[in-house]
Formats: C-alpha cells, sequence, structure tokens
C-alpha cells in the first residue's frame, strides 16, 4: 500500500450546503453571536430546529432560516 492510497479524501461543505450547523458555524452563517444562537436554541427547543447530539447541540439550518424568517427580533 503506498502513501497515497491511505490518504483520505474529503469533500469539505460550506455552512450552506450543511442540513445541521454546530453553534460556531450558525454564528458565523447568521451573524448572530454564538451565546445568543445557545440561548435561542434553549428557550425554544421544542420549535423543531434544534438537534442534540449526545451533549453538542447542533442547529437544523432550514428549519432555522424559517425560523428566523418569522421572528422580528432576536
Amino acid at each position: 500500500m503506498n502513501e497515497t492510497s491511505s490518504i483520505r479524501h474529503e469533500k469539505t461543505l460550506m455552512p450552506g450546503e450543511k442540513y445541521n450547523l454546530t453553534i460556531k458555524e450558525a454564528a458565523a452563517y447568521f451573524s448572530i453571536g454564538e451565546k445568543k444562537l445557545r440561548r435561542i436554541a434553549e428557550e425554544n427547543h421544542e420549535a423543531g430546529f434544534v438537534l442534540m447530539n449526545g451533549s453538542h447541540m447542533l442547529l437544523k439550518r432550514n428549519a432555522f432560516e424559517k425560523y428566523i424568517d418569522m421572528t422580528s427580533s432576536i
């Protein structure tokens, strides 16, 4: 086995291409601070845009976009 066959080629997706975003990715994508995003997610946990992966909080990008569209202030 040579060196090139053991190299993994992974496509890096841009945040706009991902289904779920980490809080850090969502903060950059939506231009909202990480603390505010966590607070919004915790206060609206049943809104359908929060996905917990163990203890890691992810935001479903499309669902959160719809939530933002319907919100006049955050």
